[in-house]
């Protein structure tokens, strides 16, 4: 009796494997399906065009890698951030940045912690981030950026 319990044991957990790795194995060439993402949601649509209409001699760029703007020669470290996007950068017409601007709608609620810990690294390395909870008006944006410090140049150093 004791060995047909285990029998049928280790039948369903056979049967539960094949259940749970349905559609697993893959061959040389095979992928998931891929489809087309918007580069901006709905919700970060209006920042841009406010960003872009309030400061029209600045360069606005979006959905920037924040491995784009910081760096670090540990790997550990690197994978802090390797996947991470900054929002919006505003930029002088020589792409030094005045600062990384952050869009946080409902959905940016719960990532406070990982929020912080990035405007962490990016201040670090010298940026200014600015968060928005809603697209402000353009004399809050003024405002919020003139009183930014002047940023420092970006030293050339070996990647």
């Amino acid at each position: 009796m004791t060995l047909l319990v285990i029998i049928a044991v280790v039948l369903l957990a056979i049967v539960a494997m094949a259940f749970l790795m349905r559609g697993k194995t893959r061959t040389a060439g095979d992928r998931d399906k891929i489809w087309r993402r918007r580069l901006l949601s709905k919700n970060e649509q209006p920042m841009y065009f406010r960003l872009r209409e309030t400061f029209p001699e600045h360069v606005v760029l979006a959905q920037v890698a924040v491995s784009s703007l910081i760096n670090s020669r540990s790997k550990t470290t690197q994978s802090t951030f390797d996947r991470k996007v900054a929002d919006f950068l505003l930029c002088t017409p020589s792409f030094d940045v005045l600062a990384v601007v952050e869009l946080d709608d409902a959905n940016h609620k719960a990532d406070a912690e990982a929020d912080a810990a990035s405007d962490a690294m990016l201040m670090e390395a010298g940026y200014q981030v600015l968060r928005f909870d809603r697209v402000p008006e353009a004399r809050e944006l003024k405002a919020a950026v003139g009183a930014l410090p002047v940023p420092r140049p970006v030293q050339a150093t070996a990647d």
